[in-house]
């Protein structure tokens, strides 16, 4: 009989995984060690990373003031391809971190550590992935697939920046933002600048919430020497994240008076509201970070994906303007 009364957690579930969630309930027992190393039991990274893909989508649409159901069909692509390729992108972390994630509280019972899925089987995950991630790929037009191909470089590279860097959130940011050139792309058949822009203003949003969830390993990555913006700014950290606060807000305002150059201005101004409605919740966000709090940075982190949602239904309502 338990004395408190607490549930045990189910055998492998991962330390910051959601309580209950669908993976340790319901997935085929066989099945669990591959969908923790993707995170499919922490939805939240799929989220941040497909956010931006529909930002890029939608200021692409106000745009260029036309709409298909090829858009649908982006728009359901990016819900799968963030699966996808967050899964795989963790994958590829994992493998490259196995003996780092070993010696931090909060990592050791993830899938490789654990022993619960061995490096051979993460790696034809990894490919299995990746494989079916770019097979969507191919329903977009030539200069996106270009994109898409080029955005491998910084997924490869991210797992590897903390050990060279004081700034691996800036290559977290690159890789997770990647969506809104891509699909600004696959909208309009070209890059342009409001894609770029909105490109900047996701990689300071990222460099803000990745820094709030860095702190929680803030004192075992000092201990094994592995390097982060939380460490970096210490006691500073309110103010860095008002600065980032400040530069995605502000670069989404510009992304998205670029982006409507001739359109009505009551659509404009519509649409301005989704990055003041971002910066107001990021700004709700810093006026709760306690650093000493591990389940409050958690919270905090995960609640970025309302964040990011804020803009989307502001950019819908224009285009209807």
């Amino acid at each position: 009989m338990s004395v408190t009364g607490k549930k045990p957690e189910p055998a492998g579930s991962v330390a910051d995984a959601p309580a209950r969630n669908w993976v340790d309930r319901y997935a085929p027992h066989w099945s669990r060690g591959y969908l923790r190393l993707s995170r499919a039991d922490r939805p939240i990274g799929t989220w941040l990373l497909l956010l931006p893909c529909w930002w890029g989508l939608l200021l692409a649409m106000l745009h260029t003031g036309q709409a298909s159901w090829y858009d649908l069909w982006l728009f359901l692509a990016c819900g799968i391809g963030a699966f996808l390729m967050r899964g795989a992108g963790c994958t590829w972390n994992d493998i490259t971190d196995r003996h780092i994630d070993g010696s931090v509280a909060r990592t050791a019972s993830r899938p490789i550590p654990s022993g619960q899925v061995s490096v051979r089987g993460a790696l034809v995950w990894l490919v299995v992935q990746a494989l079916v991630a770019f097979g969507i790929l191919l329903t977009f037009n030539w200069a996106a697939i270009l994109l898409g191909v080029l955005s491998l470089g910084p997924v490869a590279i991210y797992p590897f920046a903390k050990r060279f860097t004081w700034w691996p959130q800036v290559f977290l940011g690159i890789a997770f933002n990647w969506g809104a050139l891509l699909v600004w792309t696959a909208h309009t058949g070209s890059l342009g600048l409001p894609a770029i822009v909105l490109y900047l203003s996701g990689i300071a949003w990222t460099l803000f919430y990745d820094t709030i969830y860095a702190h929680q390993d803030a004192e075992d990555d000092a201990l094994i020497g592995v390097k982060s913006t939380a460490r970096l700014f210490g006691d500073r950290t309110i103010v860095w994240l008002g600065r980032f606060l400040a530069s995605s807000t502000i670069l989404m305002g510009i992304a998205v008076i670029l982006a409507t150059t001739g359109t009505d201005i009551i659509a404009r101004l519509v649409a301005l509201l989704g990055p003041y409605a971002l910066g107001h919740h990021m700004f709700w966000q810093m006026r709760r970070f306690d650093a000493r709090d591990g389940a409050g940075l958690l919270k905090l982190f995960r609640s970025n994906r309302d964040a990011g949602l804020l803009p989307l239904p502001f950019f819908a309502v224009a285009m209807l303007i």
